[in-house]
């Protein structure tokens, strides 16, 4: 990441809408948002399938493995503002691959770390699951708030969008999916 391109980019942003990038309260901004976006777009260059390498082969389970409420932020690629939400990610392992639960949500952020669209997180963490662990099923839910639609634009605060992506026996199974949804939907 090139922190000083970004630093010079700020400051001619604030210079643009009118600011002194030189006044007491602005003046390590550039170097303050040069570190953020260092951070906040970490997963630019990460395969998140590297998450997933770590499995218990030996493990009898066959059954639904749900982590939900997976908190997340983004940046949307359109506006360059955040959004954040939670994911709940499922998936019924065959032949006992089984990956670690906090593997789970480091697939999320990792995703999550970059500019983004909602769609395709989700699609990109059932690509994941289903490409290294080979589940008889993947089901990923993403509820999020865009700032974009709050804070600008049509400004509804409190209004989420919800995306899923369904893999495997979940696509055809109706009760299988639909126990999975009643999982997630109960507090």
């Amino acid at each position: 990441m090139d922190k000083e391109k970004i630093k010079k980019a700020v400051r001619d942003i604030l210079e643009a809408i009118g600011e002194d990038p030189d006044r007491e309260g602005l003046i390590d901004t550039p170097d303050r948002i040069a570190r953020m976006y260092e951070e906040i777009y970490g997963g630019i260059n990460e395969d998140p399938k590297k998450h997933l390498e770590i499995f218990f082969q030996d493990e009898k389970h066959e059954e639904l493995v749900l982590v939900k409420d997976i908190p997340f932020y983004s940046i949307c690629e359109h506006h360059l503002v955040p959004f954040f939400g939670k994911a709940h990610v499922a998936y019924i392992p065959k032949g006992g691959k089984l990956t670690g639960l906090s593997k789970l949500a480091r697939v999320v952020e990792t995703v999550a770390r970059r500019p983004q669209l909602q769609e395709r997180i989700t699609k990109i963490v059932a690509d994941a699951l289903v490409d290294v662990l080979n589940p008889y099923g993947v089901i990923v839910v993403v509820e999020a708030e865009h700032m974009c639609m709050t804070m600008r634009g049509v400004k509804k605060p409190g209004s989420k969008t919800i995306t899923s992506a369904v893999r495997g026996i979940f696509e055809k199974d109706v009760a299988a999916r639909a126990e999975v949804m009643s999982l997630i939907n109960c507090k």
